[in-house]
C-alpha cells in the first residue's frame, strides 16, 4: 500500500455500502465516502489515497495540492510540544503532522496556529504520512527575480527560514527575501506571515528587506503631524522653530510649545529635520 499512500491514482470501484465505496489498485482497497458523489460499481475513479485519523485506508476525489513531490502552502492547524505541527491539506479527517526534526531547536521560532508553511508528503517505513517542509531549492525554483525599482517597496511574505544570521522568507509575489538581523526587533517564527519594506536587491535577484518602519513612521503623533506638514510645504521647511511663541504653535498646530519642541527633538534625532537661519527644514532623502 505504500506506494500508493499520499498520491493520485485510478481506481476501481468493487463494492459498496450505506455509507461508502470500496475502491481497489493493485490489491488494495480503499473506502470512499459517498458524499463525494454518486459511483457504479466497475467505474474507474481518480482520487488520492490515505490513511484517516482511525488508520483506515481512506480515498477522496478532492485531490488536494499537497501530496508527495507536490509542495504547496498549508495552514497550521495545531501545535503540540511533543508531537511536533499539524496542517490542514485538505483532507476531510485528518491533518498531517510536520516531524519533529524538522523544525527549529528552539520552540519560540515554531509556528502558531494560523501560520502557513510550505510542505509535500512522505510516507516512512510504517505507512505514515508526515508534512516534510520544503527546501531551498523549492523555492529558488518558485522565485521572480527582483529589480531596483523594487526598492522602498512595501512587502509582505511567509517566513521559510527562520535563522540567527538572517532570516529568509517567500513574498506573496513570490520574491525571495533576507532580513539581517539588524533589520529585525526580534527574530521571526517559521511560517510567520510578516511585513516590510525593501531596502536594497542583491545581484541574485534576491529583496533585502526591513521589518523596522521607515523612520518617519515611527515617530509619535505630535512629530507625525509637523513632519506631514513639512512635507507639503513649498521647499519643504517652515518658519517655526523653537524660538516661535506659544501662541503661533497653539494656532497652527494645535499644541502646546513643550509640545512642540518635543516632537521637533525627536524628528531631529531621528535625522529628519535641522534647524537653519530661523527655519525648520526637513533633510533632503529623509523621505
Amino acid at each position: 500500500m505504500n506506494e500508493l499512500l499520499a498520491t493520485v491514482f485510478t481506481g476501481i470501484v468493487t463494492d459498496e455500502n450505506d455509507h461508502h465505496y470500496f475502491v481497489q489498485k493493485n490489491g488494495q482497497t480503499f473506502k470512499l465516502n459517498k458524499e463525494e458523489g454518486n459511483h457504479a460499481l466497475g467505474e474507474a475513479v481518480e482520487g488520492f489515497g490515505y490513511l484517516n485519523q482511525k488508520k483506515e485506508a481512506s480515498f477522496t476525489t478532492e485531490i488536494p495540492k499537497i501530496r508527495k513531490g507536490h509542495y504547496a502552502f498549508a495552514p497550521v492547524t495545531d501545535v503540540r510540544r511533543n508531537l511536533g505541527v499539524f496542517v490542514d491539506i485538505g483532507l476531510p479527517d485528518k491533518d498531517i503532522a510536520v516531524s519533529l526534526d524538522e523544525l527549529p531547536t528552539m520552540h519560540e521560532l515554531w509556528p502558531k496556529k494560523g501560520d502557513r508553511l510550505m510542505i509535500a508528503l512522505v510516507v516512512d517505513k510504517k505507512e505514515r504520512i508526515w508534512a516534510s517542509l520544503a527546501e531551498d531549492k523549492n523555492f529558488q525554483s518558485l522565485k521572480k527575480i527582483a529589480n531596483e525599482n523594487m526598492h522602498n517597496k512595501d512587502i509582505s511574505g511567509t517566513v521559510y527560514r527562520p535563522k540567527i544570521v538572517g532570516t529568509y522568507l517567500l513574498t506573496d509575489d513570490y520574491y525571495i527575501g533576507f532580513v539581517h538581523p539588524s533589520e529585525r526587533y526580534m527574530e521571526p517564527r517559521l511560517g510567520e506571515h510578516v511585513s516590510g519594506r525593501v531596502i536594497g536587491v542583491r545581484p541574485d535577484g534576491v529583496l533585502n528587506i526591513s521589518l523596522k518602519p521607515r523612520a518617519y513612521e515611527a515617530i509619535p503623533d505630535d512629530a507625525a503631524m509637523i513632519y506631514a506638514y513639512l512635507k507639503q510645504r513649498p521647499g519643504q521647511e517652515m518658519p517655526y522653530t523653537n524660538k516661535t511663541p506659544p501662541e503661533d504653535i497653539k494656532q497652527l498646530f494645535g499644541i502646546s510649545k513643550a509640545q512642540f519642541k518635543r516632537a521637533l527633538g525627536h524628528l531631529m534625532k531621528q535625522g529628519l529635520i535641522v534647524q537653519e537661519e530661523g527655519l525648520t527644514k526637513m533633510v533632503q532623502n529623509s523621505n
